[in-house]
């Protein structure tokens, strides 16, 4: 009998023990998600944001301004290792052509957009989709996160795949953005051509200056066993504004 009753004390006090445990995590929990600081935020895509690309961004056209701001010159295509077929395409360039045909976003799609003189309006369209659009051209790009969406017909922006990029760099930070699924269109408005079978890649990231001031930098690959003989590569960067001042939508125009 004594020691049935020493049995049973002793399940009582690891039972009592288990429950005292339990209640005490259970209340860590709850002050971690509720009483005891900021809420835990959900695991999502922008839940794990490690960088704020929300907002309205201006370009800040501090190179190839000739390309960036105005039409080049026919076959003026310096840079872009377009192969045999690439020039002959481009050397066809005709805007009038474009824009009675339809086709005057051709420079405006998603390997050609980021290097417009073009402001940025970001926003997150749900917990898994980045939304950008462009008042240049009155664009709009969305950046998924997770399995690629359901197959779609080609369009000027493609469809893009996002990724935190958390490590390339070394630190925490950065967005990767692969697009397929494009429309042929241009890397410059005055006709050097990238086909359906391109492949954007692109990275984003963010960086302060010291009095504070965001900046959005960008770097984009384009690769495409079509048109051209090697990858082009090309970068742009944005000021990030206080509000939607200077925005202005304007549609696509070849040329």
């Amino acid at each position: 009998m004594k020691d049935m009753a020493y049995g049973t004390r002793r399940i009582r006090v690891v039972l009592a023990g288990t429950i005292a445990a339990l209640l005490a995590l259970q209340v860590s929990i709850w002050a971690q998600g509720r009483g005891g600081g900021e809420p835990a935020l959900p695991r999502t895509p922008r839940g794990l944001a490690p960088i704020d690309l929300t907002g309205y961004w201006v370009s800040l056209v501090t190179q190839d301004w000739r390309y960036r701001m105005i039409a080049g010159a026919k076959g003026d295509f310096p840079g872009i290792p377009l192969n045999a077929e690439g020039r002959r395409v481009g050397n066809e360039w005709d805007p009038v052509r474009d824009e009675a045909t339809g086709e005057q976003c051709r420079a405006y799609g998603a390997a050609g957009i980021m290097r417009l003189p073009t402001r940025l309006h970001i926003t997150w369209e749900d917990d898994a989709t980045l939304k950008v659009e462009t008042d240049f051209g009155t664009q709009t790009r969305l950046f998924r996160f997770g399995d690629p969406p359901a197959p779609a017909p080609p369009s000027w922006q493609g469809t893009s795949v996002a990724s935190w990029d958390l490590v390339a760099r070394g630190r925490a930070g950065g967005l990767k953005v692969v697009t397929t699924n494009m429309r042929m269109g241009y890397l410059r408005r005055n006709g050097p051509p990238y086909s359906a079978k391109a492949v954007l890649t692109e990275f984003y990231d963010v960086v302060r200056e010291p009095d504070g001031t965001p900046y959005l930098i960008f770097m984009g690959i384009v690769e495409d066993p079509t048109y051209l003989n090697g990858t082009a590569m090309f970068s742009a960067q944005f000021k990030k504004q206080a509000d939607a001042s200077g925005w202005n939508p304007t549609p696509c125009a070849a040329g």
